[in-house]
């Protein structure tokens, strides 16, 4: 054990000074949910909170890897440290990330001052899993500046992002009907910032007054000074492999971050979000205990079997469970 600690340590250290290949190892220990990979995050937590968190979500095949990847090249231009997390939809056989925005990632490989990593989201319905939060953290940590966190386009149900992030942007594509599935409320009411990519199609126009239809109809129940207070958010035109738009997308992420500093919701905005993230992890162990104590237990099976036979609810068999304790 003394050993162990001592590893650890070590470890800790040369993350918190930069070393990639310690937090490449940091990142593999959560994702792996060793016992060390967690003793090293509770180590080096009190460093974090200096990144700038940007999540970004939106139907799948909108261009947001591209379009972090545009991103990610300005940011470096301008002298900054970047960290992305590309959270793609775990392989049904091996629990792993299948890659993909890893490789339109790829030309920054090279550059010291980019670290990405391709996590599972594990079946997380939100978008996320618990290792990629502390992910997030671990690159924090490592002292990366803007930490870009892709979640899987999964459409209306992706909303974990904004429990994780400072700032959120909404990537859609026109002519998709997946993207016309995001302009329903529950995706709508969270970005900070909406990006239209591939802004070349003809229906680009339509989308954007469409979108502003939606944004306007949030704003009738509130007072004009509640409105005039709030974030007004932006809609963009971007074409990102071009490297079109992605200028006035800088501009306004910086802009975003200084309204919410100025308005004093940068501190509100991680307090909510860490309230979600302990509930969300305290969720998410409690599921995996409850499973693995009922894996061989005869009473449940006895109820399931009831529940199969269409003898008892499941809703019913569930209170059955609670009450027993378990």
């Amino acid at each position: 054990m003394i050993a162990l600690a001592m590893t650890d340590s070590t470890l800790a250290q040369r993350l918190l000074d930069g070393d990639r290949r310690a937090l490449a190892r940091a990142i593999s220990l959560v994702e792996d949910d060793r016992p060390e990979g967690w003793e090293l995050v509770k180590e080096v937590y009190p460093h974090t909170g200096k990144a700038a968190v940007i999540g970004f979500t939106g139907p799948p095949g909108v261009g947001k890897s591209t379009l972090i990847g545009a991103l990610t090249k300005a940011r470096r231009e301008a002298g900054r440290t970047v960290g992305v997390l590309s959270i793609d939809p775990s392989s049904p056989f091996t629990q792993g990330a299948l890659l993909g925005d890893r490789i339109r990632l790829s030309e920054h490989f090279l550059d010291q001052g980019v670290f990405i990593r391709s996590m599972a989201n594990r079946g997380a319905l939100g978008g996320l899993s618990e290792a990629a939060l502390q992910a997030a953290l671990l690159l924090d940590a490592a002292g990366r500046e803007d930490v870009f966190v892709e979640t899987v386009g999964v459409g209306q149900a992706e909303i974990d992002i904004i429990d994780h992030a400072d700032t959120i942007v909404l990537v859609l594509m026109p002519g998709s009907g997946d993207s016309i599935q995001a302009l329903k409320a529950g995706v709508m009411e969270i970005p900070d910032v909406i990006v239209i990519n591939k802004a070349d199609h003809p229906l680009t126009d339509t989308m954007v007054r469409e979108i502003r239809s939606v944004l306007s109809l949030a704003n009738l129940d509130r007072s004009p000074e509640e409105a005039a207070k709030r974030w007004r958010v932006p809609i963009l035109k971007t074409e990102a492999t071009q490297g079109t738009g992605i200028e006035e997308l800088v501009e306004r992420l910086d802009e975003h971050r200084e309204h919410i500093l100025a308005a004093g919701q940068l501190e509100e905005r991680r307090r909510r979000n860490l309230h979600n993230e302990v509930l969300a992890i305290a969720t998410a162990r409690m599921r995996r205990r409850l499973e693995e104590e009922l894996s061989e237990d005869a009473e449940f099976k006895r109820l399931l079997e009831e529940v199969v036979k269409r003898r008892l609810d499941p809703a019913s068999a569930a209170t059955m469970l609670l009450e027993r304790g378990v």
